[in-house]
């Protein structure tokens, strides 16, 4: 039964990984957020004080 000898199954699930790893990495570190929240500048809320009608 050909399935119980690894050696050609092994050998095609390293080349995938290797494959795998040498095309997606570079692909998913070059994506950019439209988005990009760092770039704002923070700026902290201004409290008002309420005015309660009742003192």
């Amino acid at each position: 039964m050909p399935q119980l000898n690894p050696a050609p199954w092994f050998t095609i699930l390293v080349f995938s990984w290797l494959v795998f790893l040498a095309v997606l990495p570079p692909k998913v570190l070059a994506h950019t957020f439209p988005n990009d929240p760092a770039r704002e500048v923070a700026q902290a809320p201004q409290a008002l004080p309420w005015s309660w009608p009742w003192q």
